[in-house]
């Protein structure tokens, strides 16, 4: 009994020295797993800001063309508009003589 006292406790501590060891190895490769995540953030986004420029173009074409379609369709409105509120109103002004 007395063997199995003095020898638990050392294979004890080397187990908990070994798991410390692979503790300290995988927090390693996790710092450097972070360090290669953070590089490629970087240059994603290096990259989409190069694509601003782009966008901000898109954004400023497509203003201008929805702009002219809107005045356009405004315009064929009214003009369709007239046309039949012009006969409604002859009917009216016709009815009422």
């Amino acid at each position: 009994m007395g063997f199995w006292l003095s020898f638990l406790p050392i294979i004890i501590y080397i187990l908990l020295i070994i798991l410390l060891i692979i503790g300290i190895i995988l927090g390693i490769k996790a710092i450097n797993t972070i360090k290669k995540v953070d590089k490629i953030v970087d240059d994603v986004n290096r990259k989409v800001e190069s694509l601003n420029g782009l966008f901000h173009l898109i954004d400023y074409t497509t203003d201008k063309l929805v702009s002219m379609t809107d005045r356009v369709v405004d315009g064929v409105s009214t003009l369709v508009s007239k046309i039949f509120f012009r006969n409604k109103h002859k009917n009216l002004e016709e009815d009422e003589k």
